[in-house]
């Protein structure tokens, strides 16, 4: 086995590895529901008016604490591996120039969005995505959740899509092949196949802003951006839609 093709080898190990890490965390939350002994041990740390709000917080913890923990371990996996962000030709982006690439990539997938809803309303498909309101909604009893929803989740999501599947892809066949099988991964493990369109469109700008910039760091920028001010429209529309009342007309 020559060098090249050993590097290869050990960067598709570790590929498998870290999306072995990400599944471990999805399903990680069985562990509360085989053992009940443990759920009702882990719900006396937690204080909450009902029993429904303890189970959100813990829900919300449990989340955050899995995400954490699958991007310690898998980052320390690829320190290991110096090859494992090698799946480009030719020479990757400025930092300054992945940022800003970042930023404009928050727009494109806004945008992105908007004609996808916009299909969606054409197939008479309602809007709302039932995913997001259920983050909402223990977002709003259990704030800790902002942690893996809008920095934790972008980090491993992009880690997974794009550098795992789209990247491992990409290395045999073109970016259009590569782009669409890993953006519909990535719509279909959301659980919301109602909107796959919406989460498609998304997959295909953030695989984009990697293979533009040869950076995954800019698809990251992106895709917090993105979850971030979704997270702050979700939590304060009340509040924004009672400003708008409430302006002169």
């Amino acid at each position: 086995m020559t060098s090249s093709s050993s590097s290869k080898f050990k960067a598709r190990k570790t590929a498998l590895y870290v999306l072995i890490t990400y599944f471990v965390c999805l399903l990680s939350v069985i562990v509360l529901r085989i053992s009940p002994e443990l759920l009702e041990y882990l719900l006396e740390f937690i204080s909450a008016p009902t029993k429904q709000e303890q189970l959100i917080k813990l829900s919300a913890w449990w989340s955050t604490a899995s995400f954490a923990v699958a991007t310690l371990i898998s980052f320390l996996l690829i320190q290991r591996d110096k090859h494992f962000w090698n799946i480009f030709k030719g020479e990757k982006a400025s930092i300054g120039a992945s940022i800003g690439w970042g930023i404009i990539g928050f727009f494109l997938v806004f945008f992105g969005q908007s004609i996808g809803a916009y299909i969606e309303l054409a197939l008479g498909i309602e809007m709302g995505s039932e995913n997001t309101a259920d983050i909402m909604t223990i977002t709003k009893v259990a704030p800790v959740m902002i942690i893996a929803t809008v920095l934790l989740g972008p980090i491993l999501e992009e880690l997974i899509f794009r550098r795992v599947i789209f990247g491992s892809i990409v290395q045999n066949y073109n970016f259009w092949i590569a782009s669409i099988i890993s953006s519909f991964v990535f719509a279909a493990i959301h659980m919301d196949f109602t909107h796959i369109i919406i989460y498609a469109i998304s997959g295909m700008v953030f695989a984009f802003l990697y293979y533009k910039t040869k950076r995954l760091l800019t698809s990251i920028i992106a895709h917090v951006l993105l979850n971030g001010f979704v997270t702050v429209v979700q939590m304060y529309a009340d509040t924004f839609q009672q400003i708008i009342d409430n302006a002169p007309k």
